[in-house]
């Protein structure tokens, strides 16, 4: 099977601390892995592993089937990354925002094209001209689902995407993500919340202190099933 997202022995040292020990994982399209874990634990290491931000002490990061940290420019093509905050242009429109990031990855769109992708998102038709710096942070992330779309991104790379949102707002993102999945997108998501990753995940993994301690089927456990896995590791490391 040929994987989107690999990693292969993937580590990351910080001076005297290890943040991420050999990690080995594998994503195909279409998956939607959620990583759960405490703050701390390597989740968002992993995520700028995968982005090329930070260059790993060992092992490697593979897009696509290019490593990373040799092909960041390539690997940029196949990439999109939401973070607790998207990052807009406050003093944009939606679409200008839109317009702006696509044309960046080399798509030129029309206003009716970018008017499709922001509504397919779930931007309200009304919001689309308005400065982005009004939006919600449920819009922005729209926002940032729209530019993934128009990207014709490979791979969605998510850190707490729900953080903050408001029970509509973080279904109408769950949402979204299923029907990108559906599209073959293969998304990573780095999150605190148990039950929308049970509710959006192909597969479930916990890390802690920098390790992939359990990976399970999301199928294979109810809710309160994973919050005691969960919670019994979280004990183990204290």
């Amino acid at each position: 099977m040929e994987y989107i997202l690999e990693a292969k022995q993937l580590r990351k040292e910080y001076q005297d601390k290890v943040a991420l020990k050999g990690l080995d994982l594998q994503i195909s399209a279409g998956e939607i892995f959620c990583l759960l874990g405490q703050n701390g634990a390597g989740k968002s290491t992993t995520i700028n592993l995968f982005l090329g931000f930070i260059q790993p002490s060992s092992g490697a990061a593979y897009i696509n089937g290019y490593e990373v940290a040799s092909n960041v420019t390539q690997v940029k093509e196949y990439l999109a990354y939401i973070p607790e905050n998207v990052m807009l242009y406050p003093n944009l429109t939606g679409m200008e925002n839109l317009a702006l990031f696509s044309s960046l990855a080399g798509f030129d769109y029309s206003k009716e094209e970018l008017m499709h992708y922001l509504v397919q998102a779930g931007l309200p038709a009304d919001a689309v001209s308005r400065r982005v710096g009004g939006y919600s942070k449920g819009m922005r992330q729209k926002v940032g689902i729209a530019i993934a779309v128009a990207k014709h991104a490979k791979v969605l790379l998510l850190d707490e995407p729900t953080s903050g949102l408001d029970p509509k707002a973080s279904n109408e993102f769950s949402e979204l993500l299923l029907n990108l999945s559906q599209q073959g997108t293969a998304i990573f998501m780095a999150t605190h919340d148990i039950f929308r990753s049970k509710e959006v995940g192909t597969r479930i993994g916990i890390m802690r202190e920098g390790e992939l301690v359990d990976v399970q089927p999301a199928a294979n456990l109810n809710a309160n099933e994973l919050e005691n896995l969960y919670l019994n590791y979280m004990h183990v490391a204290r």
